[in-house]
């Protein structure tokens, strides 16, 4: 039996440069780990099946899941005829921006190959998770790092500093494919600067990153759901040094400069929302 853990991201930056020939995205992000993480156990079996199991109910246990396309995927690549039964205690919220399913995806193809001695490295699980979603290459190594392509293209940064986050969910689920066809490239009338914000990153400065802070789905997404500009908005008002919406969204998390201002806007928000996680980088 092993364990690894599968830890959630945010964007610190999103910014979309165009629409490429094969219908993707070209993007270019700042891509952070927070210590929020689900937990994935994988137990080798005799028979040749892939068996899921979950502790949130609605989360599907079959190929729809993309842990169970990770484990697939190996057997296929490697030719394995063994079995494995993969626990999911799923504690990162589902469908939220936080690229929960991408990294458990990336941390079922580290537990197999530790669990099958498969001796690849993370650039070629990464390389082999890019088959699978376009943030799975990224959740393969975590940290800090800018994601370019569609994705997949990864050049790492240094560790920053274990700044505060918090991160508040609101009840409703985004689809990252709805958002992505309703942007339109053209009318984005202010792209994040990627450079800058490295800049502020390597500083350690919570305030300089906070204001580099960018992500070009926002508007798409708070004309879908106001109610997540209006988180947003509380973020702020209850004091934090920056607010961003992650991902295509729903979820929206905070920068704080002090723990005991994070925990204050944590307090604060669980009035109004039940989705509400105090965090760091990682």
């Amino acid at each position: 039996m092993w364990t690894e853990k599968a830890q959630a991201k945010i964007n610190l930056t999103l910014d979309v440069l165009h629409k490429r020939p094969d219908g993707y995205h070209e993007v270019e992000m700042v891509m952070q780990t927070v210590d929020l993480s689900d937990h994935l156990t994988f137990t080798p079996s005799e028979q040749g099946e892939i068996v899921l199991s979950c502790t949130v109910p609605y989360i599907p246990l079959d190929n729809r899941n993309l842990v169970y396309q990770a484990a697939q995927l190996v057997k296929e690549t490697f030719g394995i005829k063994e079995g494995i039964r993969i626990h999911i205690d799923k504690r990162i919220p589902v469908a939220a921006g936080l690229a929960g399913g991408s990294s458990d995806a990336a941390a079922t193809l580290r537990g197999l190959n530790r669990v099958w001695g498969l001796g690849q490295s993370l650039d070629q699980l990464a390389e082999l998770g890019a088959k699978i979603g376009s943030d799975v290459p990224f959740c393969i190594y975590g940290g800090t790092a800018i994601a370019r392509g569609r994705g997949e293209m990864i050049s790492h940064l240094p560790k920053v500093a274990p700044t505060w986050v918090v991160l508040v969910k609101p009840p409703i689920a985004v689809s990252t494919g709805d958002v992505y066809g309703r942007l339109n490239v053209a009318e984005i009338d202010k792209h994040p600067h990627t450079e800058a914000m490295v800049e502020a990153l390597a500083t350690g400065d919570v305030r300089q990153i906070a204001a580099h802070l960018g992500n070009v789905l926002e508007n798409v997404t708070f004309s879908m759901y106001p109610e997540v500009e209006r988180l947003k908005s509380q973020l702020l008002k209850f004091g934090a040094v920056g607010a961003l919406m992650s991902g295509s969204g729903p979820t929206v998390f905070a920068l704080a400069d002090k723990e005991h201002r994070a925990t204050r806007i944590y307090n604060a928000l669980r009035g109004f929302s039940r989705e509400v996680y105090l965090c760091r980088f990682y």
